[in-house]
Protein backbone atom coordinates (compact mmCIF):
# COMPACT_ATOMS: atom_id res chain seq x y z
CA UNK A 1 0.00 0.00 0.00
CA UNK A 2 1.53 3.49 -1.06
CA UNK A 3 1.73 5.71 1.85
CA UNK A 4 -0.19 9.19 1.09
CA UNK A 5 0.58 12.41 3.17
CA UNK A 6 -1.31 11.91 6.21
CA UNK A 7 0.50 8.82 7.07
CA UNK A 8 3.97 10.07 5.67
CA UNK A 9 3.59 12.63 7.96
CA UNK A 10 2.31 10.57 11.25
CA UNK A 11 5.48 8.44 10.33
CA UNK A 12 8.30 10.92 10.45
CA UNK A 13 6.13 12.63 13.09
CA UNK A 14 6.49 9.51 15.31
CA UNK A 15 10.37 8.66 14.26
CA UNK A 16 9.83 5.90 11.90
CA UNK A 17 11.03 7.28 9.22
CA UNK A 18 13.49 9.99 9.24
CA UNK A 19 14.47 12.72 6.29
CA UNK A 20 17.59 14.91 7.02
CA UNK A 21 17.47 17.77 6.65
CA UNK A 22 13.58 17.75 6.21
CA UNK A 23 11.36 20.42 5.20
CA UNK A 24 7.73 19.58 5.62
CA UNK A 25 6.84 21.38 2.48
CA UNK A 26 8.24 18.56 0.30
CA UNK A 27 5.63 16.21 1.51
CA UNK A 28 3.18 16.22 -1.43
CA UNK A 29 0.22 13.97 -1.62
CA UNK A 30 1.53 10.76 -2.08
CA UNK A 31 5.56 11.41 -2.16
CA UNK A 32 8.59 13.42 -0.52
CA UNK A 33 10.54 15.75 -2.87
CA UNK A 34 14.04 15.01 -2.77
CA UNK A 35 17.06 17.70 -3.43
CA UNK A 36 20.39 17.50 -5.47
CA UNK A 37 22.98 18.16 -3.63
CA UNK A 38 26.26 20.31 -4.80
CA UNK A 39 28.32 17.59 -6.23
CA UNK A 40 27.57 15.36 -9.38
CA UNK A 41 30.59 12.64 -11.18
CA UNK A 42 31.23 13.79 -14.22
CA UNK A 43 32.01 10.73 -16.73
CA UNK A 44 35.24 11.08 -18.67
CA UNK A 45 33.42 10.19 -22.22
CA UNK A 46 37.09 9.03 -23.74
CA UNK A 47 36.92 5.77 -21.33
CA UNK A 48 36.49 2.04 -22.48
CA UNK A 49 34.53 -0.40 -20.53
CA UNK A 50 35.73 -3.58 -21.28
CA UNK A 51 34.76 -5.69 -18.08
CA UNK A 52 31.47 -5.53 -15.92
CA UNK A 53 32.81 -5.44 -12.75
CA UNK A 54 34.23 -2.07 -13.19
CA UNK A 55 33.84 0.77 -10.44
CA UNK A 56 31.59 3.82 -11.76
CA UNK A 57 34.14 5.87 -9.40
CA UNK A 58 37.15 4.97 -12.28
CA UNK A 59 35.00 6.68 -15.03
CA UNK A 60 33.52 9.60 -13.72
CA UNK A 61 35.15 12.71 -11.90
CA UNK A 62 34.16 14.04 -8.79
CA UNK A 63 32.60 17.55 -9.81
CA UNK A 64 31.67 20.90 -7.19
CA UNK A 65 28.34 22.32 -9.23
CA UNK A 66 27.99 25.00 -6.46
CA UNK A 67 27.18 27.40 -9.45
CA UNK A 68 25.25 24.69 -11.61
CA UNK A 69 26.37 22.24 -14.28
CA UNK A 70 24.79 22.41 -17.85
CA UNK A 71 23.85 19.09 -18.78
CA UNK A 72 23.94 18.76 -22.49
CA UNK A 73 21.45 16.54 -24.10
CA UNK A 74 22.41 12.65 -24.30
CA UNK A 75 24.62 13.62 -21.11
CA UNK A 76 24.90 11.24 -18.23
CA UNK A 77 25.94 12.45 -14.63
CA UNK A 78 25.71 10.63 -11.37
CA UNK A 79 24.05 13.31 -8.72
CA UNK A 80 23.05 12.79 -4.88
CA UNK A 81 20.31 13.54 -3.00
CA UNK A 82 20.84 16.20 0.38
CA UNK A 83 18.30 14.31 2.02
CA UNK A 84 19.66 11.11 3.93
CA UNK A 85 16.39 8.60 4.06
CA UNK A 86 15.81 6.25 7.09
CA UNK A 87 13.24 3.77 6.65
CA UNK A 88 11.84 1.22 9.19
CA UNK A 89 12.04 -2.61 8.18
CA UNK A 90 8.29 -2.41 7.42
CA UNK A 91 8.72 0.33 4.64
CA UNK A 92 10.19 0.60 1.35
CA UNK A 93 9.88 3.56 -1.48
CA UNK A 94 11.14 4.34 -5.14
CA UNK A 95 12.86 6.84 -6.82
CA UNK A 96 10.76 8.69 -9.45
CA UNK A 97 11.87 11.49 -11.76
CA UNK A 98 9.08 14.63 -11.01
CA UNK A 99 6.93 15.41 -13.98
CA UNK A 100 8.12 19.13 -14.16
CA UNK A 101 11.41 17.63 -15.24
CA UNK A 102 10.15 14.43 -17.30
CA UNK A 103 7.93 17.06 -19.70
CA UNK A 104 11.46 18.72 -20.85
CA UNK A 105 13.23 14.81 -21.17
CA UNK A 106 15.38 14.86 -17.94
CA UNK A 107 15.56 11.61 -16.61
CA UNK A 108 16.36 12.29 -12.28
CA UNK A 109 16.64 8.55 -12.01
CA UNK A 110 16.87 6.01 -14.89
CA UNK A 111 17.62 2.87 -13.59
CA UNK A 112 17.51 1.14 -9.93
CA UNK A 113 14.78 2.96 -7.94
CA UNK A 114 14.32 1.01 -5.09
CA UNK A 115 14.85 1.97 -1.94
CA UNK A 116 14.98 -1.13 0.34
CA UNK A 117 13.56 -1.80 3.62
CA UNK A 118 15.81 -0.37 6.80
CA UNK A 119 17.83 1.70 4.44
CA UNK A 120 19.33 4.90 6.00
CA UNK A 121 21.40 6.68 3.43
CA UNK A 122 21.25 9.35 0.46
CA UNK A 123 20.52 7.95 -3.05
CA UNK A 124 22.36 8.23 -5.88
CA UNK A 125 20.58 9.42 -8.95
CA UNK A 126 21.32 8.71 -12.28
CA UNK A 127 20.80 11.75 -14.28
CA UNK A 128 19.91 11.59 -17.81
CA UNK A 129 19.19 14.06 -21.00
CA UNK A 130 17.06 12.53 -23.22
CA UNK A 131 15.42 15.98 -24.63
CA UNK A 132 17.49 18.38 -27.07
CA UNK A 133 18.02 21.19 -24.84
CA UNK A 134 20.64 21.76 -22.06
CA UNK A 135 19.37 21.55 -18.72
CA UNK A 136 21.30 23.36 -16.09
CA UNK A 137 21.31 21.44 -12.62
CA UNK A 138 21.76 23.36 -9.52
CA UNK A 139 22.14 22.40 -5.67
CA UNK A 140 19.23 22.15 -4.21
CA UNK A 141 16.59 21.80 -6.64
CA UNK A 142 13.66 19.68 -6.05
CA UNK A 143 14.96 16.88 -8.76
CA UNK A 144 12.83 13.98 -7.74
CA UNK A 145 10.36 12.29 -5.58
CA UNK A 146 10.26 8.97 -3.45
CA UNK A 147 7.00 7.28 -3.26
CA UNK A 148 6.55 4.87 0.13
CA UNK A 149 4.57 1.77 0.12
CA UNK A 150 4.35 -0.97 3.37
CA UNK A 151 5.82 -4.09 3.40
CA UNK A 152 4.46 -7.11 4.23
CA UNK A 153 6.67 -8.29 6.85
CA UNK A 154 10.20 -6.49 7.78
CA UNK A 155 13.40 -6.81 6.32
CA UNK A 156 16.58 -4.18 6.27
CA UNK A 157 19.05 -4.02 3.82
CA UNK A 158 22.59 -5.09 4.71
CA UNK A 159 24.60 -5.34 0.87
CA UNK A 160 26.64 -3.67 -1.03
CA UNK A 161 24.87 -0.16 -0.81
CA UNK A 162 24.59 0.30 2.60
CA UNK A 163 26.35 3.32 2.99
CA UNK A 164 26.13 4.93 -0.11
CA UNK A 165 27.92 7.91 -1.33
CA UNK A 166 28.90 9.48 -4.64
Amino acid sequence: MILAKPEILRQIHDGRIRIEPYDEDAVGPASIDLTLDNKLRVFDTDQHITRADIDYKTLAKLTDIIDGYLLEPGELVLGITKERITLPGDVCGWLNSRSRFARIGLMSHIAAPFLAPGISNRQILEIYNAGRNKIMLTPGMRICHVVLQECKGTATYTGVWKDQEL
